[in-house]
């Protein structure tokens, strides 16, 4: 009886959503914090290739940590996809993450994944400023050329970017502008107070602000320019622009959940993300992918922006201290 009712219960939602389902499939749960798009289209991608099943949440990169720290004791997924390296660094100095050695790494930069084998790079994206020309014609506005630019009073209001609690993405601006300081956080913060008084609204994740740019929302926003070029190439109003005194860059990663129920599965993803089928997918959609197959026009690699210089603040140092920071940020620029 209880089989008939299942059965049922399958055929119905089969005929309702046209999809079928199979319930002895393989299946991996995963933590995915990159464009919700892209990863509908690369994950169905590997679930047609192998067969398994992958069910996951899109998180931004700050809400994927905090999630699995709050699950540490009881691991709900296996696999976290995307999000900036500095997070996966800081999941790692946090133990939330167990390592593993994809045979498909073996071709990827040192520079660009964990020499322990915690966490491998899929992707990079700099930095950038983005505008919408049309609003900044209509509100008389200059063009930022520099860091130094967005804290001038005549932006007042007029820029957008994520919270750096929630998105990797803006603790990626706080590293930035510290490493253009050269390391020097009381600068840093005072940086970012003046930038916070030109701030119109800090956003959840690191993507908002280049779509709210692209609707006309904001006339300025901060994020990686594969968002904001993909939003071009859609036609919208925009330009962007990287600061002269040099910008900083995620190396979005991949990790396995320490403690996950499917790590095995969740291998098989892993190794899939770094081969050559999800690389080319990634690389439509202007991504600047490791994995040697052709850019689309307009992806920006690191080759073609001034990268600011790290100095002492690598990304290992970034990522062991991006709690403290962040708290920082909280206390002494956001909450007055």
């Amino acid at each position: 009886m209880k089989k008939g009712i299942l059965f049922l219960l399958l055929f119905a939602l089969v005929i309702s959503t046209g999809v079928v389902i199979n319930a002895d499939a393989e299946k991996v749960t995963a933590y995915v914090s990159c464009d919700e798009a892209i990863a509908r289209e690369v994950l169905g991608q590997f679930t047609k290739t192998t067969g398994i099943q992958v069910d996951w949440v899109r998180l931004a990169t700050g809400e994927a940590q905090a999630r699995i720290t709050a699950e540490k004791n009881n691991p709900q997924a296996s696999i976290w996809v995307g999000g900036v390296g500095l997070d996966h660094i800081s999941a790692k100095v946090n133990g939330l993450t167990t390592p593993y050695v994809s045979p498909k790494a073996s071709k990827i930069n040192p520079a660009f994944k964990d020499k322990d084998g915690y966490w491998c790079g899929f992707y990079v994206g700099p930095l950038c400023f983005v505008y919408n020309t049309k609003k900044m014609e209509e509100k008389k506005l200059p063009i930022p050329k520099s860091w130094a630019d967005l804290t001038k009073k005549i932006y007042k209001g007029q820029i957008e970017m994520a919270n750096p609690q929630t998105s990797g993405t803006s603790y990626n601006v706080i590293t930035t502008v510290l490493a253009v300081n050269k390391g020097d956080e009381k600068k840093m913060i005072e940086y970012m107070k003046k930038l916070n008084a030109n701030v119109s609204q800090y956003t959840q994740s690191g993507a908002a602000p280049g779509n709210n740019c692209a609707l006309g929302e904001t006339p300025i926003a901060l994020g990686y320019s594969h968002d904001q070029i993909k939003l071009i190439s859609k036609g919208y109003p925009l330009k962007i622009g990287f600061p002269k005194e040099g910008t900083g860059f995620e190396v979005a990663s991949i990790s396995l959940i320490k403690g996950g129920p499917q790590l095995e599965t969740a291998k098989k993803l892993y190794d899939y993300m770094l081969g050559e089928e999800a690389g080319k997918i990634l690389a439509n959609s202007f991504l600047a992918v490791f994995v040697n197959v052709p850019l689309r026009d307009g992806a920006m690699p690191l080759s073609k922006v001034k990268v600011a210089e790290k100095g002492t603040v690598t990304d290992e140092w970034a990522g062991a201290n991006k709690d403290r920071l962040v708290k920082m940020w909280l206390q002494e620029v956001y909450g007055k």
